[in-house]
């Protein structure tokens, strides 16, 4: 057996320091293999698979070493994982692969595999150097934006420099040591450039650490220069031992607990809003037995809907510009904003102009202390599970409980959006053309708590803050710290992965996209296709950016640019829609497609796809929405500043309304 064979046995020149001698890239997958997190006593591996697109500058390093560990002939033992929810007794050191057809494709799909495993289990995904690891960037900025662990590891230049530049090599008159693979640097967490093999053993366990950080978690870029990856180094053997890395729970500090009790007890009219951190934390339960104890309203962001169930008798619904208008009203009135684990984002504040009580105050429980103190807050550091656990404890006997009165007030308000929702689902004469609510509605009448929905930018995640009925703690998965477009077919993907099920023993998986995000990022249908992964995609056509659409109409641009239609005689697209068929664009990279054109059609092909056992697509053309069948429109502002000179008339009445809205913004300090 050959001294660089990664099944070698361990050299025992040294007695007390034995070593085997790998290349940097095999050392790297056997130390992969072997990372393990904790929490509440549930074991499972860190880095349960590596996607990868192979090019010069990685197929001879991680390539190889892939080969090797995905087979079980490299370093490890036989046995280990699949590529599914990355659980694992520790007796089997298997890398699985999982092979992606766009970059930045591949790291949405890790993302979602991390979010859908509580960010205890993620990817890794390799590249090549130049355009494969650039096409990172986007990925590695939705992950750290959405404080969710993703593993890369681009290859990079020669370290040596034997051949200067190299092809795809970036070259700066100013400085020799900087490649594509900076661009990373401020989306990453954590970056490293390993130029030498032993470089490897610390960056490792940096990187290991930041991912199994709940405080500190996202992207993490192991930059890998491709003479250094084949390069045969003497590993210590203690490199290759089994790691728990125990992902931690921290406890509020007892001042600010007991002045967090003591603004709870004086608020007279407390809203709660709950963020990603309580589905980060598994708090759910916990949160519900707070509110139980309290009667406090639950307003949820974009990453925490579902925190309680839709029918929870303290859930509200969304808040802020996508909100419902029961969230917002109680934000308006607010004198305690108790936040969960949310970054407070501008969406959540409607740009600072949501939260109106002149004596309002915040209170805001988050493991980080940087997001903690926003808007002023008196800050409870602190996992949010511990915290609200320290929080139920300490008023417990106290005796606090929102007036009864206040309960009535938002459970009534709670009951009359219910109605507008009913309103908004309801569907015309089934041989109609649904809208694009009345499509989720037919959608609401056949999904039970096991299905899962993912979306990410446009109109949709709007229509869903306001109007979707989360019955589970994970079915509601909408990107919207970054609104990815392209993010939702590969991040479905990702969570098929992570359910470890596949068929109809297992559960629905939804990727809703509407024709503007398909066209940005198909490519990972052909992935679900080589799995088998029974994704169900909802496309649902409109002819254009229908987001971008309302909003240019808003601030005066005349929905310049949205439309997908011909050039009309002045040069202007307001021609015919062009003839794009997307349907037949998913069949052709291997989608069972099955269109729909009536209310009738769909609500039959819907329950079709739920059923399939393979990968499957639902296609429906959609009508504009009237008055009647259209969502309920904002509920609070949103900043997009408008063109304060104009000589048209729709950017003249646009900026009127700006300065009207603007003027209600506070800054909360």
């Amino acid at each position: 057996m050959s001294p660089t064979s990664p099944a070698s046995p361990t050299s025992t020149a040294n007695p007390h320091c034995p070593t085997r001698r790998l290349t940097t890239a095999q050392a790297l997958v056997a130390f992969l293999a072997r990372q393990y997190t904790e929490r509440d006593g549930r074991r499972q591996r860190l880095i349960s698979a590596t996607w990868g697109i192979f090019g010069h500058g990685n197929v001879a390093g991680i390539g190889q070493a892939l080969v090797e560990a995905a087979a079980g002939g490299g370093p490890g033992s036989p046995g280990g994982t699949t590529p599914g929810n990355g659980t694992g007794n520790g007796t089997g050191h298997r890398m699985p692969y999982l092979q992606g057809r766009n970059e930045q494709a591949m790291v949405h799909a890790a993302v979602g595999y991390a979010r859908q495993s509580g960010r205890l289990s993620a990817h890794a995904v390799t590249t090549s150097i130049g355009p494969g690891a650039t096409n990172l960037v986007t990925g590695a900025a939705l992950a750290t934006i959405n404080r969710l662990p993703v593993l890369l590891l681009p290859g990079d230049t020669f370290a040596t420099r034997p051949a200067d530049p190299v092809l795809q090599q970036l070259e700066l008159p100013y400085a020799g040591d900087v490649s594509v693979n900076d661009c990373l640097r401020p989306v990453s967490r954590y970056f490293d450039r390993i130029t030498r093999p032993e470089a490897l053993i610390p960056a490792a366990l940096q990187a290991m650490r930041v991912l199994a950080d709940p405080a500190e978690t996202g992207a993490v870029t192991l930059a890998l220069p491709q003479d250094v990856q084949a390069e045969a180094y003497d590993w210590p053997e203690e490199f290759f031992a089994e790691r728990d890395w125990h992902i931690r729970r921290p406890a509020p500090d007892t001042y600010e607990l007991e002045a967090a009790v003591r603004a709870i007890r004086s608020a007279r009219r407390p809203l709660i809003v709950a963020g990603g951190g309580v589905r980060h934390s598994a708090a759910e339960e916990t949160l519900a037995a707070f509110t139980a104890a309290t009667r406090i309203p639950v307003a949820s962001t974009q990453a925490g809907k579902g925190a309680l169930r839709h029918d929870h008798p303290a859930d509200v619904g969304g808040i802020g510009h996508t909100g419902t208008a029961t969230a917002d009203e109680l934000a308006r009135t607010a004198d305690l904003v108790i936040g969960i684990g949310t970054r407070f984002s501008d969406f959540t504040t409607a740009s600072g102009t949501l939260f109106a009580d002149p004596a309002v105050r915040f209170l805001h429980l988050n493991i980080t202390g940087f997001d903690a103190h926003k808007l002023g807050a008196l800050p409870l550091v602190a996992d949010a599970r511990a915290g609200l656990e320290a929080l139920t404890a300490a008023l417990a006997g106290r005796g606090y409980r929102v007036d009864p009165a206040y309960e009535t007030e938002y459970t009534g308000a709670k009951e009359a959006w219910e109605e507008r929702v009913e309103s908004s689902f309801a569907t015309p004469a089934p041989a109609a053309r649904p809208t694009q609510t009345q499509v989720l509605g037919l959608l609401d009448t056949l999904v039970t708590e096991d299905d899962i929905l993912i979306n990410a930018a446009g109109s949709l995640p709007g229509d869903l803050h306001k109007l979707w009925r989360a019955r589970s703690r994970d079915q509601y998965h909408v990107e919207y710290g970054y609104s990815c477009m392209g993010y939702e077919i590969p991040a479905a993907i990702g969570v098929l992965l992570a359910t470890g099920r596949q068929g109809r023993a297992g559960r629905p998986v939804w990727a809703l996209v509407g024709d503007g995000t398909y066209l940005m990022n198909p490519t990972e249908i052909v992935t679900a296709v080589q799995e088998n992964l029974p994704l169900k995609l909802l496309i649902l056509q409109n002819h254009g950016y229908a987001s971008i659409g309302g909003l240019s109409e808003a601030v005066g641009a005349e929905r310049f640019g949205t439309a997908y239609r011909h050039r009309d005689a002045d040069g202007g697209f307001t021609g015919p829609p062009l003839p794009v068929d997307l349907a037949a664009n998913a069949a052709s990279l291997g989608l069972r497609v099955l269109r729909a054109t009536t209310v009738d059609d769909l609500r039959k092909a819907l329950s079709e796809a739920r059923d399939a056992e393979g990968p499957t697509c639902v296609y429906v053309e959609t009508e504009t929405p009237d008055t009647v069948s259209g969502p309920p429109p904002a509920q609070a502002w949103w900043d997009v500043p408008v063109a304060e000179t104009a000589s048209r008339p729709a950017a003249v009445k646009a900026r009127e309304e700006y300065d009207r809205q603007v003027a209600a913004r506070r800054r909360h300090l």
